[in-house]
């Protein structure tokens, strides 16, 4: 090897080292910016010892989305402002346990985090005892069909004092307390227009004991959220207990996808496909054997308390606005986390949510019919939803002789029946759609989780006229077009022709 030949080695050597160094250095500085965007910051003093993972990890990891923006809690959050009633407004805390005072001693820690835009906590805490003896309610997670005329009261749970425990500092002879008094309920878990306000009964239940009465065989050593839900089988509100129980997990800084414990009776629906797929584990409380004790437990706030349902009875002037915009223009009317928290549920089925994908119109532009159908949803009900489009098969008829003449370009009509699909099913029929049509009814909720460029025209009966996915879209920065009906009968050259003014405008 001449000199020559031995000098182009050496640079060769030196370039291939440079470019090793380089890419170590990228993905390093790259993994620890996505780190620091999905977490908030929590210290070793906060949590060192409080949450050690035994064994293998089963928690599901966030997925990456193009609307995330980071879930820091900042007291510059302006009250009702867009961040503050979608994201970041849980910023007054109040340690009741403190978590430093818990890794001196080995106790329990507990806190809230409350929001005065919603009126409601997010509260969590460490070394958390569960006896469902103390817990009044069914077993929940039945097959339908097994438990038919069974009553709401026996779903929804009553706490005893001591259906959960934390332990106190002053060892053996500490005695039995109360957790929290009534002053930091009103002022931390006030009821405000819920009758039944169970999240508030459950910390209202929490008693403090010392070390000897702190005995437990099960542990669940990683992050999980108790949810108690309501109308559990009602799409809207299951969306809205999704929401809750997303931001909770934001909101106290999980680096992974919590467990799910439902704390209620309710048998098992078919939303539960979407609980399953968002989060690590699901179980409900009664289905353990005995008194359980959690590493890390974090309560959601009931989905009455969300922007979601608060928006139905107050004003929330904000309007969707892409990720990217807000990060490089801050605008307190403007949100994406109705965004991100869609693209949370597409992602947790495994689809693409990079909202620039393929033009939808390549292979012809979709057309949803979202229909409402006769089916059994609870033990109570009859199998018959209220008629919101009294002709509506005579309007999908029309809209399929029209889609099946249209010429200008191609275009699939589709038949949404929502009932009889799974909830993948459903997501990807929504994310795959240019245009979204149906009646007021709850399936349109799924509008969460449409892309950005997805139209919705909502019929609406004079008999329903409510704001639910008007506000939806507008908090999603979706096209929003509605025909009032003069009761319940659509006129179907009426609704085609809207359409066609859609598709138009679309390029079509």
């Amino acid at each position: 090897m001449n000199k020559k030949h031995e000098i182009l080695l050496t640079i060769l050597l030196a370039l291939f080292a440079l470019n090793s160094i380089s890419f170590y250095l990228y993905f390093s500085s790259s993994n620890h910016h996505h780190e620091a965007e999905n977490h908030r910051d929590t210290t070793a003093e906060d949590f060192t010892g409080m949450i050690p993972h035994r064994g293998p990890l089963l928690s599901k990891p966030w997925p990456i989305i193009p609307s995330y923006l980071p879930w820091s809690l900042t007291s510059s959050v302006v009250p009702k402002s867009c961040e503050a009633y979608f994201g970041n407004g849980f910023k007054r805390v109040a340690d009741v346990l403190p978590a430093k005072a818990a890794v001196r001693s080995g106790s329990s820690w507990f806190r809230c985090h409350y929001s005065g835009t919603l009126r409601s906590s997010v509260c969590e805490g460490g070394k958390i005892r569960m006896d469902t003896e103390k817990i009044r309610m069914s077993r929940g997670g039945e097959k339908l069909e097994d438990v038919i005329g069974r009553s709401e009261e026996e779903e929804m749970p009553e706490f005893e004092d001591g259906a959960f425990e934390v332990e106190g500092e002053g060892g053996a002879k500490l005695k039995r307390k109360k957790l929290v008094g009534e002053e930091f309920l009103n002022d931390f878990l006030p009821a405000g227009d819920v009758l039944r306000h169970t999240m508030r009964e459950l910390v209202r239940s929490v008693v403090v004991v010392g070390e000897n009465d702190f005995t437990c065989q099960e542990w669940v050593e990683e992050p999980t959220l108790l949810v108690t839900r309501f109308e559990y089988a009602n799409l809207f509100h299951t969306v809205t207990d999704w929401y809750s129980a997303y931001v909770s997990s934001r909101v106290t800084g999980l680096p992974n996808r919590p467990h799910l414990v439902f704390v209620d009776g309710h048998c098992e629906t078919q939303l539960e496909e979407t609980w399953k797929a968002m989060f690590s584990s699901l179980r409900y409380a009664k289905n353990f054997s005995g008194p359980v004790c959690f590493r890390h437990a974090i309560f959601a706030p009931l989905g009455y308390e969300t922007p979601l349902f608060k928006g139905l009875t107050e004003e929330i002037n904000c309007h969707g606005a892409s990720a990217h915009d807000l990060w490089q223009s801050p605008d307190d009317r403007k949100t994406a986390r109705l965004s991100e928290f869609g693209e949370m549920i597409r992602a947790a089925f495994g689809f693409p949510v990079n909202r620039h994908h393929a033009d939808k119109a390549v292979s012809g532009h979709n057309v949803l019919f979202v229909r409402r159908e006769d089916y059994l949803a609870h033990p109570r009900h009859k199998g018959k939803v209220e008629s919101r489009l009294s002709n509506e098969q005579e309007v999908f008829d029309a809209l399929q002789r029209w889609a099946s003449n249209h010429l200008e370009c191609k275009i699939n009509l589709i038949n949404g029946l929502f009932a009889h699909m799974s909830m993948k099913d459903q997501v990807r029929a929504i994310q795959d759609a240019s245009v979204i049509i149906g009646a007021h009814g709850a399936g349109l909720t799924h509008i969460v989780s449409a892309t950005p460029n997805t139209v919705i025209l909502e019929i609406i009966s004079s008999y329903f006229r409510r704001p639910h996915f008007q506000l939806i879209a507008q908090w999603k920065g979706l096209e929003y077009h509605a025909i009032n009906l003069d009761g319940s009968y659509a006129n179907p050259e009426v609704v085609t022709d809207r359409l066609k003014k859609i598709m138009s405008r679309l390029g079509c």
